[in-house]
C-alpha cells in the first residue's frame, strides 16, 4: 500500500552553534517489534529507502535520516568529517528516543557511517546491514576529477544533477575530501560482534568490485547476499529481493526457502498482541495491526495531496471543478483572510454550510490559520443554534442564505463578531447592528494566496463537533488534530486496495457530521482523490452523477443504499463503477447489503462509530471475512471490549451482551467545557463508554444490538433484555417491507413500517412474526408510516416515533 512518507517527516536539531537541523522520516506504530534506522550514502537522501520503509513500517518503527548537507537537512559550510557525522547520528538517536539496541542499515557510504557507529557503540546496535557498501571508496578517475573542479564550475552542473545527487556541490566536495576519500574500514570490520548482513548487486561497478566482495569475508560470521542483476541502487532496483533478505535476517531464519512466507519472527513476536486482540487474526494481510499516526495537523493532509497531485481535480460540484493546486491557493487565501479579521490560535469559526467547495475551503483554511472549526448541523433549530453559539463563542460564522435565515431567528442577545456570507450581499437586519458582515468571495479576492506562517500543534483542538442529539441535548465533542489524523490513517489502511491519486469519492454525507467529515472529506483528501460534493441526498440527481462521473467509493448510510436498490431501472446508471462502500450510523440489513452488492459488484460493509471517536472504530474487512449483521472488527490501533451492565467490568465470555467500550488515538479529548460529562464516559484508563449494547464472538467480531436507551425487558422481573434489531431483521424478510424500526413503548415492542408503493397488512406482518419470533418479541402493534423522522445523516429518530405514537399504544 502506498503511503506518503513526507507525512512522517520531522526536524531533529543536533546542534545549536552552528545550527544543524537534520530531517528524519519517523514512522512509529504502536508496540513495534524493533526499531530500524536507515542511513543513505554520498549524495543520497532518506526517501531512497521508501520501499523498505513502507514494507517494514507495518510492524516496526522505521527511521530514515537525511544526513547533514543532504535532502531536507541543513547545508552548512564545514568539513563534513566522519567525526561530525557520527556526532550527528548519536545525537539524532538520543533526540528520537532510540536508546535501546536498534537495527542499523546503511547504503553505500552510509554503510561506512553505520559500521563506524556500530564499532564505537556496539551496545546500541542489535543488528547491522550493509547494502552496496565497501571497505574503501575509491572513485573512478572521472568522478575524482569532477569533484576537484572549482565550485563555480560545478554549480553550473547542479541543475542537471538534481535528479540523482541530493546535496549541493560544496557539501559533496567537503564530504569527499574529508570523509569518503579517507575512510578505510577493513580493520574496523574485523571487530564487529553483532550479526551483520551484507547485500550487494552483481552489476555494481561504482567502486572497484573487490571493495564490495571482500566486505562480508572481512566481518566475522557475516551473511553475504548477492541479489543478482542490480547496479549500485540495489534497494530500489531489486526492492523485493532486498526486503526478502532483510525479512530472513531479522527473523533469524537464514535457512528458509523462497516458498516460505517471510516474517515468521514477526508472527511469533506479535502473538501476545493477538491474544489480547483476537480480531487481529481476521485482518487482511496488508492491513497493519497498529497504525503510525503522523504528528501533523489535519491541513498537512491537503498539503500532501497538493505536492503529489497539483493538477488532479480535487472538488467537483455541479459544473464547478477545482484542482488541488487551485484548492490550496483558495485555502491559503481564506486562512489569511481570517488572520486579517483578527483570528487568534484556538478561536472558533462556525460553519453553517452544506457540502460545497466553500465548506472545504473554510474548513482547511480555518485549521491552517490555527482556528477551531465548529460545525452547525444542517437541521439545527434557532434555539439549538443560539445555545451552540453561546457555548463556543465563535469569532467568525460562515453561512449561506439559508443559514442566514436561521441566524436571524436567534435571540437578539446572541453576539456575532464577524458574519461571512456566501453568494449574497449583507442583508438588512433589524436589531443586529453589532454584526459585522463580510462577503466570502470578496475576502478571498483581497487576501494573499501564500501559506501563512502559523505553527499548529498536532495535539491542539481542531474541531468541535456536535453530537447527533438523538438521546438528549447535543454536546460539543472536542476532536484534536491528532484524533482526526489518526482516524483518517486508520480508515486509509483499512482500504489497502485504494489507489493514491486515482479514486473518486461520492460525498453525500454531511461534513457537519463526524462520519461525513472523516469518510467523505479527510480520507479522500489524504488519498488525493476527487470529491464529488453533494449538498443533499437527491436520488435522481445522485444516479445521474454516478452515470456521468463514475465514482469508485461511496460512504453512506443504509437508507441511501435502500433507495438505490429500489429505484426502477437503476442498472442503466452504471453504478457498477462503485467498488467499495462503508455503511454507518444505523444497522445495515442483510437484504440491503446483498442487493446493493449484486447491483454494483462492489463491496458494501457495515461499520460503526460515534462522534466521540472521530468517529470510526469498527468495520468489516473489505476483502476478508465478513459476518452478516456484524459491525465488524476494531480498526488498527483500536481496542474494544464489552462491559457488564451491572458491574461495569470487562466481560470475558464471548457472546455475552453488554455495553461496548473503545480505546484508541481517535477517542476525543472530551466534551467542550463539560468535565463532568467527560468523566462519565471516559475512565482514567482512556476507555470510552459508547452507550451502545453489543456482543463479541470468539473471533473478535462485534454485533451491535441497540442503544442502551432503546432496549427493554419483556420480563418485568428483569430477565434478559430485548433489542429492536432482533425484530427488525425478521421484518426485513417480508418482501413488501422497505424500512422498519421497532420502538419499545410502555415496555411493549411496536413495529413501524414503511412499504412505499407496495402494500401489506398488519395481520400479515403479525402472522409472519409469530412464525419467526418467540412470543415475547412479537410486536404488540404494527404502525405503517409514510416516512420516518430522521436526523440529518438519515438515522431514524426512535424517540420521536415514541412521542408521536405513544398515545395510540397506551
Amino acid at each position: 500500500m502506498e503511503i506518503d512518507l513526507e507525512l512522517y517527516r520531522r526536524e531533529v536539531r543536533t546542534s545549536e552553534s552552528p545550527r544543524i537541523r537534520l530531517s528524519a522520516i519517523d514512522i512509529a506504530p504502536d508496540r513495534p517489534l524493533r526499531t530500524l534506522v536507515f542511513v543513505h550514502g554520498f549524495g543520497g537522501q532518506a526517501v531512497q529507502w521508501r520501499h523498505q520503509l513502507t514494507h517494514f513500517a507495518l510492524a516496526n518503527r522505521v527511521v530514515a535520516l537525511d544526513l547533514r548537507g543532504h535532502g531536507h537537512s541543513d547545508r552548512p559550510v564545514g568539513r563534513y568529517s566522519m567525526d561530525e557525522i557520527q556526532a550527528d547520528l548519536l545525537k539524532a538517536l538520543d533526540i528520537l528516543g532510540i536508546r535501546d539496541p536498534c537495527v542499523l542499515l546503511g547504503h553505500s557510504f552510509g554503510g561506512a557511517v553505520v559500521a563506524q557507529f556500530a564499532a564505537e557503540h556496539p551496545e546500541r546496535v542489535e543488528r547491522l546491514v550493509l547494502i552496496a557498501s565497501a571497505g574503501e571508496f575509491r572513485l573512478s578517475p572521472a568522478l575524482r576529477f569532477g569533484l576537484n573542479l572549482p565550485l563555480n564550475v560545478l554549480r553550473l552542473a547542479q541543475p542537471f544533477a538534481k535528479s540523482w545527487l541530493h546535496a549541493p556541490f560544496h557539501v559533496l566536495k567537503a564530504w569527499y575530501a574529508n570523509n569518503l576519500s579517507q575512510w578505510n574500514g577493513w580493520s574496523l570490520f574485523r571487530d564487529l560482534t553483532m550479526p551483520v548482513l551484507v547485500i550487494r548487486g552483481h552489476w555494481d561497478f561504482l567502486f572497484e568490485k573487490p571493495m564490495f566482495e571482500e566486505v562480508a569475508r572481512a566481518i566475522p560470521g557475516a551473511e553475504d547476499v548477492d541479489v543478482g542483476t542490480s547496479g549500485h541502487m540495489v534497494m530500489l532496483e531489486r526492492r523485493d529481493a532486498v526486503n526478502r533478505a532483510l525479512d530472513r535476517f531479522l527473523s533469524g531464519e537464514t535457512t528458509r526457502t523462497w516458498r516460505q512466507q517471510a516474517g515468521g519472527g514477526t508472527k511469533q513476536s506479535r502473538a501476545t498482541l493477538r491474544q489480547e486482540r483476537p480480531w487481529l487474526a481476521n485482518y487482511e494481510q496488508s492491513v497493519p495491526y497498529t497504525v503510525a499516526v503522523p504528528q501533523i495537523p489535519v491541513h498537512r493532509l491537503l498539503r500532501s495531496a497538493v505536492r503529489r497531485f497539483p493538477n488532479r481535480v480535487a472538488l467537483l460540484a455541479g459544473d464547478q471543478r477545482m484542482t488541488y493546486g487551485q484548492l490550496n491557493k483558495a485555502v491559503n487565501r481564506w486562512a489569511n483572510a481570517l488572520l486579517g479579521l483578527g483570528l487568534q490560535p484556538g478561536d472558533r469559526v462556525a460553519l453553517m454550510l452544506p457540502n460545497s467547495p466553500e465548506a472545504v475551503i473554510a474548513y482547511f483554511g480555518t485549521l491552517k490559520a490555527g482556528g477551531v472549526v465548529a460545525f452547525a448541523p444542517p437541521e439545527v433549530t434557532p434555539d439549538l443554534l443560539a445555545r451552540q453559539q453561546a457555548g463556543i463563542q465563535a469569532h467568525v460564522v460562515v453561512t449561506d442564505e439559508r443559514g442566514m435565515g436561521m441566524l436571524t431567528q436567534m435571540p437578539a442577545q446572541v453576539k456575532l463578531a464577524h458574519l461571512v456570507l456566501i453568494g449574497s450581499e449583507p442583508p438588512t437586519t433589524e436589531g443586529r447592528a453589532d454584526w459585522r458582515f463580510h462577503n466570502f468571495d470578496a475576502l478571498l479576492h483581497a487576501a494573499a494566496e501564500s501559506s501563512p506562517e502559523i505553527e499548529v500543534d498536532p495535539t491542539a483542538l481542531a474541531v468541535i463537533q456536535s453530537t447527533g442529539g438523538t438521546t438528549g441535548l447535543p454536546k460539543g465533542v472536542m476532536l484534536t488534530h491528532r484524533n482526526l489524523v489518526a482516524n483518517t490513517m486508520q480508515i486509509r489502511h483499512w482500504m489497502p486496495e485504494a489507489k493514491e491519486g486515482k479514486e473518486v469519492f461520492l460525498c453525500v454525507l454531511a461534513f457537519a457530521h463526524s462520519y461525513g467529515l472523516t469518510t467523505t472529506l479527510n480520507v479522500p483528501i489524504a488519498l488525493g482523490a476527487t470529491l464529488i460534493l453533494k449538498p443533499a441526498f437527491d436520488l435522481t440527481d445522485l444516479l445521474e452523477t454516478i452515470k456521468r462521473e463514475q465514482p469508485t467509493i461511496f460512504p453512506g448510510v443504509p437508507a441511501m443504499y435502500m433507495a438505490i436498490n429500489s429505484y426502477p431501472g437503476v442498472r442503466k446508471y452504471g453504478i457498477d463503477s462503485i467498488k467499495a462502500c462503508i455503511s454507518g450510523s444505523a444497522p445495515l440489513p442483510v437484504e440491503v447489503q446483498e442487493s446493493f452488492e449484486k447491483l454494483t459488484r462492489g463491496r458494501l460493509v457495515e461499520g460503526y462509530g460515534l462522534t466521540e471517536a472521530s468517529p470510526v472504530t469498527h468495520a468489516n474487512p473489505l476483502g476478508g471475512l465478513r459476518k452478516v449483521g456484524s459491525i465488524g472488527i476494531p480498526l488498527p490501533s483500536t481496542e474494544a471490549c464489552i462491559l457488564d451492565l451491572t458491574t461495569g467490568k470487562v466481560v470475558a465470555e464471548a457472546g455475552q451482551i453488554g455495553e461496548l467500550a473503545v480505546r484508541g488515538p481517535q477517542v476525543m479529548a472530551g466534551y467542550w467545557r463539560d468535565a463532568a460529562a467527560t468523566a462519565e464516559v471516559i475512565n482514567p484508563e482512556g476507555w470510552l463508554r459508547t452507550g451502545d449494547m453489543a456482543q463479541m464472538d470468539e473471533e473478535g467480531y462485534f454485533r451491535l444490538i441497540a442503544r442502551r436507551v432503546d432496549m427493554w425487558y419483556p420480563d418485568k422481573e428483569m430477565g434478559p433484555p430485548a433489542f429492536p434489531r432482533d425484530i427488525e431483521e425478521v421484518l426485513y424478510e417480508i418482501p413488501q417491507v422497505r424500512e422498519a424500526a421497532v420502538v419499545a413503548i410502555a415496555n411493549q415492542p411496536i413495529a413501524f413500517i414503511f412499504t412505499g408503493k407496495d402494500s401489506t397488512t398488519s395481520d400479515t406482518v403479525m402472522a409472519y412474526c409469530r412464525r419467526r419470533l418467540p412470543p415475547e418479541l412479537v410486536p404488540r402493534m404494527v404502525i405503517f408510516v409514510d416516512a420516518f423522522p430522521r436526523s440529518f445523516i438519515g438515522k431514524i429518530l426512535r424517540r420521536e416515533l415514541a412521542q408521536r405514537y405513544g398515545s395510540r399504544v397506551e
